[in-house]
């Protein structure tokens, strides 16, 4: 596949179902029927009319209904559309009170109305009676009702196709049917059934949409009937749109130049297949005679005097015109195969005989079939194949097998589908199950895969796969139904335990089973690890991420027993719901705006980036890209970005471990690494990984991280993954080189990826990220995991979440003047917030001189403590600290969760005595960080960066003293203001 065909192909479906909507811009939604109370009680049939016709467009998934005002008179007809002005079609038979239909009309034009005027006669005699005496040509069409409601639906259709089919036919190559009949007796009973054969096709096609819009729209994209009356009026309309004809039904004689011609049929046949050989003509006549004759030209014939007319019609439509299955033949007809859709069209390709293969190749029998199937783009590809451009009819079979599964993979990348089994792609699917919101979680990862497939971001960079990994979601509709089902809405908002909310809903009775039917199906899709992920309706929100408050669980989804593999599966989507409920999830719900009670749950089911190595599943590396930099530092700008990344599972990264940190813009400089001692201090020193070999407790949820487990370096260097990422240390002289090929300690550098460029990461996300800010409108945060080879020879990186990033300066700057150092109780250049605050009396502070970095959990513990008690109180407070806030590896900070210290208004961050951390930057803790317009300080006097006054503030006496914490009240506010624009902000001691 060349790169124009791509761009081809994803730039029409990029725009596919925008215009699918363009289609049947006119649509007649409000009829005025003009009869006698006789007429209208035949046509209404005691009441039932507009129920039938309401009925019928339901069942044919038809838009709605049309409105019918029923007049009298053509007085009254012509007051009502004088005062409304607004009737699409208007309906006259021949029996109104005061005067002829063909007046009225007249009068209807003089005025000025030009909506189509419709003539319904009850008898034939009565129109013959009419036509001879009248001019029946001021009417836009004549029809004869002979009881059946259909008519009226063909009528209504029959008006919309003549005004949408030249925009339709130029949008999206809509397809039409040629009839060609003057005899209103016949069209009027050949039309309801020629419809009717096209809605049934559609309704089939529906079934096979790969989401609601595309199902319905699809109905809109259904093949036009252009009604033509005479040679010239037909010869027109095929001249007009002969590429998108998909046949021609013709009665024999009618009118050439205005004189009856008894072979009229035949002749306008013999044009169009010199014309078009290959389209499908069925030619109607009284007389049998012309049988033979009509056969000879290569079209087929029907006797109008068949007792078996309308059935032989019918047949002749769905063998020929593409609608129903598509039967495999040979040249003498004997059927060796039959497709129904497009998946099983390709297994029949895929096997069937050269000799079908041929057959049908020669006759364009296949553009012909995927026409009548809205299958546009694929139908033109295939219809100039023909069998001679081809070495052999092998080499034929390959080309349509290439171009049918280019198609169906392009045609789901960028959409959420619904999911179907036989339709779902097992590498770039997304679909969802339920008719429920995605949640923001699943929002964002639909968004981005949309705006992936319609930029050329993908094709910028040969031999990588950027994509969004193929997932399912079961929408939040599924949520209220477990809920409901298993009596579970009050009990989850009551006063719980976790231990008892994780029992209720592991063993609550109930799980819908059709989505176990569908989740079953899945599972033999997919064998891959699968990641089960929360996607809450708040979470990833502009102003409230929600990050990492609820759950994710990996499962290694590899058990023998199919059926143990669904278990797990459906017993981590309960526990994702229970999360919804844990006390993690509401402290953080009362720290916003919202309740609890508002919350819903989508789950995505999403499969795992990575290579299998032993026990081992995790890819090359992963980690998380941001689109503004809190703190650059030059040459680099805020805009310039900053990313975050490491060695194996992104679970290092987004939680705050060590990591490496490197600006897009700027991949080489990197502050962490400025001497081979802080090169070695800082570089990350183990791995995670899901553990194949785990298995879930189907008796409980467990934790969420229970199946990935934290490994040492050496493990990836025998997995051969290390060489890709690190460097390595020679003690004898101090000095790290790049790769792996000498002896001596190991460093995850990224040197090979950042300097030698063995993958173009930095390049991607100086693309990716200004991408997907413009898409968002606003900064976001992408992760991301990349693996370096994979079965077929391709780098992959893959999208796995991307969410608004929450930028808060948005007051004026804050004039900070200068102050004595003794009124000081800290000063930093590296802030992040912008404004003052002065109603902070409270403050937490961890002391520096007893803190113990083997003794961090037990510190968490005492600020969590205190952190409830202080949100109880309603008390906002300063938070002081010792090393990194929230981080993943306890010796490098607290190990503390946001909703443990949610009531901060203002956080204070101080390096260690002996050694410099880089501030907090776990995507989830900093997401919160931001979105709680929380100020953050970072101080650090081993890099002689900011200051705090450690001796002023333990000399004050606390209210609470702990072994490593303590809680300080003052009668006066502390004051903090914050220049976010400059970077520089102070805390003020209260003026006791």
């Amino acid at each position: 596949m060349n790169k124009s065909d791509q761009f081809h192909i994803e730039d029409m479906f990029a725009s596919r179902i925008r215009n699918f909507q363009k289609l049947m811009k006119f649509k007649i939604r409000d009829i005025l029927l003009v009869s006698s109370l006789y007429d209208y009680y035949l046509f209404e049939e005691e009441g039932k009319l507009y129920e039938l016709i309401r009925q019928e467009y339901q069942v044919l998934n038809l838009s709605q209904a049309p409105e019918i005002t029923h007049v009298t008179t053509g007085n009254e007809a012509l007051e009502v559309v004088g005062m409304e002005d607004h009737f699409d079609l208007v309906i006259v038979t021949l029996h109104i009170q005061d005067m002829h239909p063909v007046k009225f009309t007249q009068m209807l034009r003089q005025a000025g109305h030009n909506m189509p005027v419709v003539l319904l006669a009850y008898d034939n005699r009565e129109r013959k009676e009419m036509v001879t005496h009248y001019d029946g040509s001021i009417f836009d069409r004549i029809f004869i009702w002979q009881g059946d409601y259909h008519l009226l639906i063909a009528m209504i259709k029959s008006v919309e196709d003549e005004f949408n089919v030249e925009h339709d036919t130029a949008t999206v190559g809509v397809q039409s049917i040629i009839l060609v009949e003057d005899n209103v007796k016949f069209y009027s009973s050949y039309l309801p059934l020629i419809y009717r054969e096209i809605f049934d096709q559609s309704l089939r096609l529906i079934s096979e949409g790969i989401n609601l819009t595309h199902k319905f729209l699809r109905m809109r994209a259904r093949p036009k009937i252009l009604l033509c009356t005479n040679y010239e009026e037909a010869w027109e309309c095929f001249e007009k749109y002969k590429e998108n004809i998909l046949g021609v039904i013709t009665d024999n004689t009618f009118r050439i130049n205005g004189l009856k011609d008894s072979e009229a049929g035949i002749k306008f046949a013999q044009r169009v297949k010199e014309a078009q050989p290959d389209i499908p003509i069925l030619v109607q006549s009284s007389n049998e005679a012309y049988a033979e004759e009509v056969k000879k030209i290569g079209v087929a014939f029907v006797h109008k005097g068949s007792q078996h007319l309308l059935h032989e019609l019918r047949d002749y439509m769905l063998h020929n015109f593409g609608f129903g299955d598509f039967v495999f033949t040979t040249g003498d007809g004997v059927e060796v195969g039959r497709a129904n859709n497009l998946n099983t069209f390709e297994e029949q390709i895929r096997k069937v005989p050269a000799e079908s293969i041929q057959y049908h190749a020669s006759r364009n029998h296949f553009s012909k079939w995927l026409k009548a199937r809205t299958e546009f783009w694929l139908a033109h590809r295939l219809r100039p194949q023909k069998v001679s451009d081809f070495m052999s009819t092998e080499d034929l079979r390959q080309e349509i097998l290439k171009m049918v599964r280019m198609y169906k993979e392009f045609r789901q990348r960028g959409m959420t589908i619904d999911y179907n089994k036989d339709t779902f792609d097992h590498k770039y699917g997304f679909a969802q199950i339920g008719t429920g919101s995605l949640g923001g979680k699943a929002r964002g990862l639909s968004f981005i895969n949309n705006l992936l497939n319609n930029t050329k971001l993908r094709e910028s960079f040969s031999g990588i796969d950027i994509f969004v990994p193929s997932a399912v979601v079961i929408a939040t509709d599924i949520f209220d139904r477990f809920m409901k089902e298993n009596n579970l809405e009050y009990f989850a908002l009551s006063e719980a335990t976790d231990e008892e909310i994780l029992e209720r809903f592991l063993h609550a009775p109930h799980f819908p089973s059709e989505v176990v039917t569908k989740l079953r199906s899945f599972l033999a899709i997919i064998k891959e690890p699968l990641a089960v992920r929360s996607s809450s309706l708040l979470e990833d929100s502009q102003f409230q991420p929600f990050a990492g408050v609820y759950d994710t669980y990996m499962i290694p989804n590899n058990n023998p027993d199919n059926e143990i593999r669904l278990r797990e599966l459906i017993q981590s989507i309960r526990c994702v719901y229970a999360s919804t409920f844990l006390k993690k999830a509401r402290d953080y719900v009362k720290s916003t705006e919202y309740g609890l009670e508002e919350e819903k749950m989508a789950v995505i089911i999403q499969t795992c980036v990575g290579t299998r190595h032993e026990s081992r599943f995790y890819p090359d590396f992963a980690g998380v890209g941001k689109s503004y930099n809190f703190y650059p530092v030059s040459p680099q700008k805020t805009s310039d970005g900053i990313t975050y990344v490491g060695l194996g599972l992104g679970k290092l990264v987004v939680e705050g471990g060590n990591s490496i940190r490197f600006c897009p813009k700027y991949p080489k400089h990197m502050l962490q690494f400025f001497s081979a001692k802080e090169t070695v201090r800082n570089s990350q020193r183990k791995f995670y990984a899901l553990d194949l070999e785990s298995s879930l407790d189907l008796g409980k949820c467990g934790t969420p991280a229970s199946q990935v487990k934290a490994y040492d370096l050496t493990m990836a260097e025998k997995d051969g993954t290390l060489h890709y990422v690190a460097s390595t240390y020679s003690v004898e002289n101090e000095t790290v080189y790049d790769g792996i090929s000498r002896n001596g300690p190991r460093i995850v550098t990224f040197a090979p990826i950042l300097k030698q460029k063995i993958f173009p990461l930095s390049d991607i996300l100086t693309k990716l990220l200004p991408i997907g800010s413009w898409g968002m409108g606003t900064q976001v945060e992408i992760e991301f995991a990349v693996r370096m080879n994979n079965e077929s020879g391709m780098m992959e990186f893959a999208m796995l979440q991307m969410r608004p990033l929450v930028i808060t300066f948005d007051t004026e700057p804050i004039n900070i003047e200068e102050y004595d150092r003794g009124d000081l109780l800290c000063e930093s250049p590296m802030i992040l917030g912008n404004g003052i605050m002065d109603n902070l009396y409270d403050v937490i502070v961890v002391d520096y001189h007893k803190f113990d970095r083997g003794k961090s959990r037990e510190v968490a513990a005492e600020v969590r403590k205190l952190n409830s008690k202080l949100i109880a109180a309603k008390k906002p407070y300063l938070l002081i600290g010792v090393g990194r806030w929230g981080s993943l590896d306890p010796w490098l900070g607290i190990p503390i969760t946001w909703d443990q210290i949610s009531g901060a208004s203002v956080i204070i961050e101080s390096g260690f005595k002996d050694f410099a951390v880089t501030p907090s930057q776990g995507s989830h803790f900093f997401q919160n960080l931001t979105a709680f317009r929380v100020g953050y300080l970072t101080v650090n006097t081993f890099q002689s960066l900011g200051y705090l006054d450690w001796d002023w503030l333990l000399e004050q006496k606390p209210v609470e003293e702990m072994v490593y914490t303590r809680h300080i009240e003052f009668s006066k506010p502390i004051v903090v203001k914050l220049n976010g624009h400059q970077g520089m902000g102070v805390v003020l001691k209260p003026k006791e």
